[in-house]
């Protein structure tokens, strides 16, 4: 079954960055988008980044354009987020997720907190 894995959230003030890595099974990694969204508290969850398989295209939400890099290692089956210049904005809750199957699947989060 299809299993991610996120890590690497935490607390940063403003205008610091984090990395975001998630760890995927259970399907072939390879030759699937994959995407990274995010939910705040009391908003609904927004696609923030996914790159596309095998050419690794990526498109960002406008919010996040220049600021955020999604990447993966197919090798590893992992995707990343590179996330710089962070504002208290960006606090939310960051999900991986891949369409497999007709299905979409999520992993468990990791909090993100940006704040002085």
């Amino acid at each position: 079954q299809v299993q991610l894995v996120e890590s690497g959230g935490g607390l940063v003030q403003p205008g610091g960055s984090l990395r975001l890595s998630c760890a995927a099974s259970g399907f072939t990694f390879s030759s699937k988008t994959m995407s990274w969204y995010r939910q705040a508290p009391g908003k609904e969850r927004e696609l923030v980044a996914r790159i596309f398989s095998p050419d690794r295209s990526t498109n960002y939400a406008d919010s996040v354009t220049s600021r955020f890099t999604i990447s993966r290692d197919n090798d590893k089956n992992t995707v990343n987020l590179e996330m710089n210049n962070l504002q208290p904005k960006d606090t939310a809750i960051y999900f991986c997720s891949v369409l497999n199957v007709a299905r979409r699947s999520w992993g468990q989060g990791t909090q993100n907190t940006v704040s002085s």
